[in-house]
């Protein structure tokens, strides 16, 4: 595996992916499709207001086409026409944030001219700014909310500061003495709506956060559930598996052993029996990886001398497979007691899975360590190797059931070492992996030092 140079916590995964998407691409076809939905909405809108408009209009049988009709047609004329634009932009799949905010800016855009023509600072359609703000709390999120808020806000402050300074009078066809034109007949509605934005671009901005968090909760469960499945299907496999690999597996070792004592045999023959014993080693240990992922127990925790058992799994690691040959496994840590909580057997399970899959990285000579570290009352017990490192696209998958990077092994012995953790994740227990610039790769236990 190729080497990275960054640290990933694998029990905090899920919180430093940004909620609820976990990829550029997912949120990318998310926003295209809630645009598309959004798109629809707002044109279906426009043509309610075009057909109330023409009814109005016929309905005074009047030829005449006052002020205030022509400046609402206009506007949902370009209206229509970014409509359009919109939908051009949608079908290339580009620049979707971009045109988001381009629709918010433009909705409040649109409700500023309605608000125009129809009564100015105190108009009822001062509430479709707080409209705005869901939109772009569904489209963006809360800078989504933020951004309409203050769009919104400033719109309908430079409306009303442009009455109260005689640049903007009513429209020709409307009474002025339904618009409030001075600064004290501004004061009451524009405190009241500037109010009213604000309270609701917070709550759709607080709103879309919590969803957020909800969807990302949410696929994280799902993702769970399946994984949970996955492992119960392998179980019931296992099961039924294990009981008729083991026997033939012990058949096959004990013959073995009793041939390699035949004194007749030539030293190829012996060599070919270590070939056969290894392998059903291996075979055996195969089966005991799907038996441990596929029917994991809830922890009994107890207080353990954890350097004890650093020292005993790394004595007994030290004489099995490639570390009786030429991969070294060493200790290094403090010679006394340092007590820590957890199921003493899981985590020798744990220990003893990160040290084989350091030997299977290494190369002949190297030396695997397993590193006992006392810092800020956390204890960390480090297994480093110096093989190939890991590379930043495994880094996500590292721990999946079945998922590998040689050519041989199953990929189940990490994935059992990450549920361990994660059962211990209660007591404090987490894991990290990092791959060193000079090469390799370090699995980082911490848990709480126990006085």
């Amino acid at each position: 595996m190729g080497g990275g140079q960054s640290g990933v916590s694998l029990n905090d995964a899920t919180e430093s992916v940004p909620p609820p998407m976990r990829s550029r691409e997912v949120t990318d076809a998310g926003l295209a499709t809630r645009l598309a939905w959004l798109t629809g909405l707002r044109l279906g809108f426009l043509t309610l207001l075009l057909a109330s408009l023409v009814f109005f209009y016929f309905r005074a049988k009047s030829t005449d086409y006052p002020a205030s009709q022509q400046i609402v047609t206009i506007t949902i004329g370009a209206g229509f026409s970014l409509g359009a634009a919109y939908a051009a932009v949608l079908r290339g799949k580009r620049r979707l944030y971009e045109l988001a905010l381009v629709q918010i800016l433009a909705d409040q855009l649109t409700w500023t001219v309605l608000v125009y023509v129809s009564g100015g600072a105190s108009s009822g359609a001062t509430s479709f700014y707080g409209l705005t703000c869901l939109v772009g709390a569904i489209l963006v999120g809360p800078r989504g909310a933020a951004i309409a808020a203050v769009s919104g806000a400033a719109l309908y402050f430079a409306l009303c500061g442009g009455f109260a300074l005689g640049w903007i009078h009513p429209p020709s066809d409307q009474s002025p003495a339904q618009y409030a034109v001075t600064i004290a007949e501004l004061a009451y509605p524009v405190a009241l709506n500037a109010l009213a934005i604000t309270v609701v671009g917070l709550l759709a901005g607080y709103l879309a956060e919590r969803l957020g968090r909800a969807g990302g909760l949410l696929l994280d469960a799902k993702e769970r559930i399946a994984a949970t499945e996955r492992l119960a299907m392998l179980g019931g496999i296992a099961a039924g598996l294990a009981h008729e690999i083991r026997n033939p597996l012990g058949s096959i070792s004990g013959s073995i052993e009793m041939l390699r004592e035949s004194p007749e045999l030539s030293d190829e023959d012996r060599r070919l029996c270590e070939i056969v014993e290894r392998e059903a080693k291996r075979l055996n240990q195969l089966v005991t990886d799907m038996m441990d992922l596929a029917k994991p127990r809830r922890p009994k925790p107890t207080i353990v001398d954890l350097v004890a058992l650093c020292k005993d799994v790394v004595e007994l690691a030290s004489r099995s497979e490639r570390s009786a040959e030429d991969v070294r496994v060493r200790f290094q840590g403090p010679s006394d007691a340092q007590r820590a909580y957890f199921d003493n057997g899981q985590f020798r399970q744990v220990l003893w899975n990160l040290i084989r899959n350091g030997v299977q990285a290494s190369a002949a000579g190297a030396v695997v360590i397993v590193a006992v570290e006392i810092e800020n009352d956390q204890l960390t017990v480090c297994v480093s190797d110096h093989g190939a490192g890991i590379a930043e696209s495994s880094k996500e998958r590292l721990f999946d059931a079945f998922y590998t990077t040689r050519s041989h092994g199953a990929g189940m012995g990490l994935a059992v070492v990450k549920r361990v953790i994660d059962d211990h994740a209660e007591w404090g227990m987490s894991i990290e992996v990092r791959s060193p610039p000079l090469g390799g790769a370090e699995f980082r236990v911490t848990m709480p030092l126990m006085s």
